[in-house]
């Protein structure tokens, strides 16, 4: 990803930021924080929010890459009753 002096969360997998964002949200939640903490971890949860769909987004055009290289197309679904 990009350069770790720019952007604190680039560094971070995709695991890590989801597991962050799962605590941020229980804090948010949880209450009982100052209005500057609460601010805080909102900032921080988007951050790590953007993280995910950044990392969600490289995977889904990876798969598609994959999907569009295959000579047959798009190989049915398990499961898919096939006509």
């Amino acid at each position: 990803m990009a350069d770790n002096d720019t952007d604190p969360t680039s560094s971070l997998g995709y695991e890590q930021a989801r597991d962050e964002l799962i605590d941020v949200v229980r804090r948010l939640e949880a209450g009982g924080a100052s209005l500057e903490e609460s601010l805080a971890l909102w900032e921080r949860g988007e951050m790590l929010a953007a993280v995910c769909r950044r990392w969600l987004d490289g995977a889904r055009a990876r798969l598609d890459a994959a999907l569009q290289a295959s000579p047959d197309g798009p190989a049915p679904a398990p499961g898919d009753a096939g006509g």
